[in-house]
C-alpha cells in the first residue's frame, strides 16, 4: 500500500504532466538523472542496509551514520554545482546548468530523514510510511501540475522532485521520535562501514548501470527520444519497482531475523520467490500486451513511440523482483563482497551490448539490456541459492507455471485489442477486464498453488479486519 499508493498518486500526476508537457522537457530531466541517483549512492553508501542486518543498533550507531549523511550530501551538492558547466556542455543542452543547479538541493533535504525511514522499514512500520509517502506525493504533485498549467514547463519538473523529499524529510522528523545526539563513532562508522562499503560499490556499480542509458540516449540521439524512453520505463517500472521496493523493504528484514534457521529460511524464501512471481509475470506480460491504448488513452498519441520501448522494458522489468530477492539473500548471509563481485561481473559483461546500441539505435540497446537481465538473474540465482540450497532450476521449476499462465492470458489480451476495432478506450477496457478474467478463472480451474496461497492470504487479512 506504502509503495502503490505513492507511487499511484505520482503515476496520476505523471500522467497529467506528459499531456501538458513536451518530451523533450522530460528527456532534459531523463539527463540529469545519473548524476542525481550515483550521488544519492555516495550518500546512503550502504549505511542503510548494514544498520537493518545490524540486530541491535545503539544511539552512536544512528547520530554517526545522520551526520555522514548530510556531510556527504552537501559534498555532492556543491561538486554538481562546479560540475554544471560541464553536463550542460556534455549534453549540448545550456539548460541543464542551471536546473542541475536547483535540482541537487534534493539531495541534502533527502539526507535530513534517511535514518528516521530506515529506523521504521527495520521496525517493519510500514504504516506510518505510507501516510508520509501519500501525503509528499499528493503535495508535491498539485504543486509541479499548477506550475505546468501556469506554463513553467520542465521547472514543474523540478520543483516536482524537490518538493517531494522536503515534504517527506519534514514529516519523517515530525512523526519519528528518533533525534540525533552530538556523537559521531569512529568504532560505530568502521564496524558499519566494513559491511557497508561493499554495498556503496555494488550499489554505485547498479545505479551507473541502470542509468547509463539516460545518458547514452541523451548523448548520442536527442532529448525528445530520451523523453519518450524514460516514459516508457517509467510506465514499466511502476508495477516492476514497485514490487522490488516491497519486496526489498519486508524481506530482507524479515529473513535477516531467521538467518540462523536455514530451514525456516529456505521455506520462506520459496514462498517469496513463488507468490512474488505470479504477481509480477501478470502485471508485465499483461502490460506488455495493453502498452498500445494505455499509453494513448492516458497521455495521448505524442508519446506513440513509447510503446515499442515500453514492451520491450517489460520483459526486462519481469526480472527485477527476482533479482531483488536473490540479492537480499547475500546480504543476508553476510556476503556484501560476493554481492561486490557479482556486481562487477554482471556489469562488466553489459559493456559490449551497450557499445553496440550506440551505433544501432535504442531498439538494439534494450534488446542488450535483455539479455544482460538472463544472465544477470542465473549469476544471482545460481550464489544464492547455494546458501539455502535452492538451486536456479529449482526456482525456474517454481515459477514456470506462473509464467506459463501470464504468458497465455498475455497472448489472447494482445490479440483480442490487435483484431478489436473499437476506440482505444474501450479497448482498453475490454483487454484489462479479459485479462483479469482468464488470469482468475484459469487459476481456480488448474487449482495454481501460488494463486491459492495469495488467495489464503487475502482471505485471512478480510477475515482478520471483520
Amino acid at each position: 500500500m506504502d509503495s502503490f499508493a505513492s507511487q499511484g498518486v505520482q503515476f496520476f500526476v505523471g500522467i497529467v504532466l506528459a499531456r501538458i508537457l513536451s518530451p523533450r522537457e522530460f528527456g532534459l530531466i531523463g539527463m540529469l538523472t545519473i548524476f542525481i541517483a550515483i550521488s544519492q549512492s555516495f550518500i546512503d553508501s550502504g549505511f542503510t542496509s548494514a544498520l537493518i542486518r545490524k540486530n541491535i543498533c545503539t544511539k552512536d550507531d544512528y547520530s554517526t551514520i545522520f551526520y555522514f549523511n548530510i556531510l556527504v550530501s552537501i559534498f555532492f551538492y556543491i561538486l554538481l554545482f562546479i560540475l554544471s558547466e560541464s553536463i550542460s556542455v556534455f549534453f549540448k543542452e545550456p539548460q541543464l546548468k542551471s536546473l542541475i543547479q536547483v535540482l541537487g538541493i534534493g539531495l541534502f533535504f533527502n539526507s535530513l530523514a534517511i535514518i528516521q525511514k530506515t529506523i521504521l522499514v527495520k521496525e517493519l512500520n510500514f504504516k506510518l510510511q505510507m501516510r508520509i509517502s501519500f501525503i509528499a506525493s499528493l503535495g508535491s504533485g498539485i504543486l509541479a501540475v499548477t506550475m505546468a498549467y501556469k506554463g513553467f514547463g520542465v521547472w514543474s519538473l523540478v520543483v516536482l522532485t524537490l518538493s517531494r523529499f522536503g515534504f517527506s524529510s519534514l514529516l519523517l522528523w515530525v512523526w519519528s521520535t528518533w533525534r540525533p545526539i552530538w556523537v559521531f563513532s569512529m568504532t560505530s562508522f568502521r564496524e558499519l562501514f566494513s559491511f557497508g562499503s561493499k554495498l556503496l560499490i555494488s550499489g554505485l556499480i547498479d545505479t551507473v548501470y541502470r542509468n547509463i542509458y539516460n545518458l547514452i540516449v541523451g548523448k548520442y540521439f536527442s532529448a525528445e527520444e530520451l523523453g519518450f524512453y524514460s516514459q516508457a520505463d517509467q510506465f514499466q517500472t511502476l508495477p516492476s519497482q514497485n514490487l522490488v521496493g516491497v519486496i526489498s523493504k519486508v524481506s530482507y528484514p524479515v529473513l535477516s531475523s531467521i538467518q540462523d534457521n536455514p530451514v525456516q529460511l529456505k521455506s520462506a524464501y520459496q514462498k517469496l520467490i513463488k507468490s512474488t512471481m505470479i504477481i509480477t509475470f501478470v502485471l508485465m506480460i499483461g502490460l506488455a500486451a495493453v502498452a498500445k491504448p494505455l499509453i494513448i488513452t492516458l497521455i495521448g498519441m505524442k508519446w506513440l513511440p513509447s510503446v515499442i520501448y515500453l514492451q520491450m522494458l517489460c520483459f526486462v522489468g519481469m526480472f527485477y523482483p527476482l533479482h531483488a530477492l536473490n540479492l537480499n539473500m547475500l546480504q543476508v548471509q553476510g556476503r556484501s563482497d560476493l554481492f561486490l563481485r557479482l556486481e562487477i561481473i554482471k556489469k562488466l559483461i553489459a559493456i559490449p551490448t551497450i557499445v553496440i546500441g550506440v551505433f544501432f539505435g535504442i531498439k538494439i540497446l534494450i534488446v542488450g539490456l535483455m539479455v544482460n537481465t538472463v544472465i544477470a538473474y542465473y549469476l544471482n540465482s545460481y550464489w544464492s541459492g547455494k546458501f539455502i540450497g535452492y538451486s536456479t532450476y529449482q526456482q525456474i521449476k517454481d515459477i514456470l507455471p506462473s509464467f506459463c499462465l501470464a504468458l497465455f492470458v498475455g497472448f489472447v489480451v494482445f490479440m483480442t485489442g490487435y483484431f478489436l476495432n473499437i476506440s482505444y478506450l474501450l479497448k482498453l477496457i475490454v483487454q484489462v477486464l479479459l485479462g483479469m478474467v482468464l488470469t482468475f478463472g484459469i487459476s481456480e480451474l488448474i487449482h495454481l498453488e501460488d494463486y491459492r496461497y495469495l488467495k489464503d492470504i487475502v482471505h485471512e487479512k478480510i477475515f482478520k479486519n471483520h
